[in-house]
């Protein structure tokens, strides 16, 4: 076996393990993470751009070099191969997504709206606490389809371009600017390089994500709403993914939401009618088969370039 056949194999394994085993529960990475950006948060923070990017330094540089020194140390297989596998399925969050959103969905369906809105509140950064049934379905798949890409397609991405230094930057980049990247009075300039920075590393696997929802959906009408709809969301990357999953599984998002007290008029994404329940679980059903389409592609890719 080709060395690039058995580097594009891990990705399937550290899938397969994060569908198995799901986040640890105790010692995750990335909760001990976001635990040490409230800490230097609450110690560099003020309003300037300045003090924004020397925290996104000081917390991304460190663990970026130390994966990249010690997979030059360990080398290739064994020890390195296990190295990449590990950092990648700590930086995979499927089973999480799934996990979260199966919840949302089997609340609203078993008619337990209260439940249905604090199960969502953990997908979603707006407010929840007076969302009618359809608003939550509506956030719902909104936050899957977008953290397809944010929590697995991007990850993949960045590992097979760049190791396991390239999924170390994204997922550690992403998660500050899920805790900086907020248009707020606290994070408007500070989490300004944050925000910039994920913009960035999302822009080719947030276009690859969306296509994928267009070939295993609906191509068409995805294609359609991500060519006139996406470039009308308030983020470059989320607009196009979720567009083109809107219009693969043939229903309609956006829509006015508030967010901090304050409601934001956003665009309508997607054609169809509006969200239900169900179209929760199609969104799932949808990530699976584009997963599916890509574990098959980079193989194929492995073997035609080796």
């Amino acid at each position: 076996m080709s060395p690039l056949l058995a580097y594009a194999l891990i990705p399937p394994l550290a899938l397969a393990l994060d569908a198995w085993w799901g986040e640890p529960r105790r010692l995750h990475p990335l909760v001990g993470f976001g635990n040490l950006t409230l800490a230097l948060e609450n110690r560099l923070h003020d309003d300037s751009r300045g003090r924004g990017a020397l925290a996104l330094a000081i917390l991304v540089l460190p663990p970026l070099l130390l994966v990249a020194w010690l997979g030059v140390w360990l080398g290739g297989w064994p020890w390195g191969t296990a190295l990449d596998l590990l950092v990648l399925y700590f930086a995979i969050g499927w089973r999480s997504l799934e996990d979260h959103a199966r919840r949302v969905g089997e609340a609203l369906t078993g008619g337990d709206l209260p439940g249905a809105r604090r199960a969502v509140s953990n997908l979603v950064s707006r407010d929840t606490a007076d969302l009618d049934a359809p608003g939550v379905a509506r956030a719902a798949v909104e936050s899957v389809l977008e953290n397809g890409n944010d929590a697995i397609f991007g990850a993949l991405f960045w590992f097979l371009v760049a190791g396991a230094p390239g999924a170390i930057l994204y997922r550690l980049t992403n998660t500050l600017d899920a805790m900086w990247g907020y248009r707020t009075p606290r994070y408007r300039h500070f989490g300004w390089a944050a925000a910039r920075l994920d913009d960035l590393l999302n822009w080719a696997p947030a276009r690859l994500t969306a296509l994928a929802y267009a070939l295993v959906g609906h191509f068409r009408p995805a294609l359609a709403c991500w060519r006139t709809q996406g470039r009308r969301w308030k983020s470059p990357n989320a607009g196009p993914v979720m567009a083109a999953g809107a219009g693969s599984l043939g229903i309609l998002l956006g829509g006015a939401a508030s967010y901090h007290g304050a409601i934001q008029g956003r665009p309508p994404l997607g054609l169809g009618r509006p969200a239900r329940a169900e179209d929760i679980f199609r969104a799932l059903r949808l990530i699976r088969h584009a997963l599916a389409l890509w574990l098959v592609i980079v193989p194929l890719l492995a073997l035609a370039l080796s």
